[in-house]
């Protein structure tokens, strides 16, 4: 990697949906050069995917929590059990395995509070390997990835 690439990194860490040409404009390169290194990044896997950024309150998911999950077994088996059955659940947009009190942090999208309810009792609250839970609940994003 070298500063191009992380120029072509930045840039369309921005805005995915440059064309090459603007892409190439703003990094200084040609665009024959330019689509070889974004090719090679992909190739490579440091580019691994492209998406659209949606407007959650348009689709109707006003409600935002993140939530901890404590284990009640610390297994591997135990881990992957639970990871299968959020995998399954619509609601948690993002599931990341952490460190301290809690072994989960998951970002929960619902419609309203009503609809979170249901997703803790029915989805969290059936899940045998769950201990504990902790629910934080958004009030705002003044900055949030793109």
């Amino acid at each position: 990697m070298d500063r191009f690439d992380e120029r072509i990194l930045r840039e369309l860490k921005l805005n995915g949906r440059l064309t090459n040409v603007e892409l190439a404009d703003r990094i200084g390169l040609s665009p024959s050069a330019t689509l070889r290194r974004v090719q090679e990044l992909e190739r490579n896997g440091v580019i691994k995917g492209y998406r659209a950024v949606l407007d959650r309150n348009k689709l109707g998911l006003c409600f935002v929590a993140y939530v901890t999950v404590g284990l009640s077994n610390h297994s591997k088996q135990a881990q992957l059990e639970f990871e299968e059955r959020i995998n399954d659940a619509t609601e948690v947009t993002e599931c990341h395995n952490i460190t301290g009190v809690s072994e989960y942090l998951l970002k929960v999208e619902t419609k309203d509070l009503i609809a979170y309810k249901r997703f803790h009792a029915d989805v969290l609250g059936e899940i045998p390997q769950v201990n504990s839970i902790a629910t934080m609940v958004v009030m705002e994003s003044p900055k949030e990835a793109g």
